[in-house]
């Protein structure tokens, strides 16, 4: 989940637009992650998948 539709419970607005020092704790802990953070194992696994076909592909073109 990204961090733009997220709501404070301390202030009640959005957490990035940081008004308060929760929001701003919040804010930067998610941007720490990384861009996978917010992905599902499952989706994980299924981009793994499609990657590991695509190169099979790209191998079995090249032979």
């Amino acid at each position: 989940m990204t961090y733009d539709r997220l709501v404070c419970a301390n202030c009640a607005a959005p957490v990035s637009e940081g008004r308060c020092h929760v929001c701003r704790a919040s804010r930067e802990r998610m941007q720490e992650q990384g861009m996978f953070a917010g992905l599902s194992p499952a989706m994980l696994i299924a981009l793994m998948v499609v990657l590991v076909a695509a190169l099979a592909l790209l191998a079995h073109q090249a032979v």
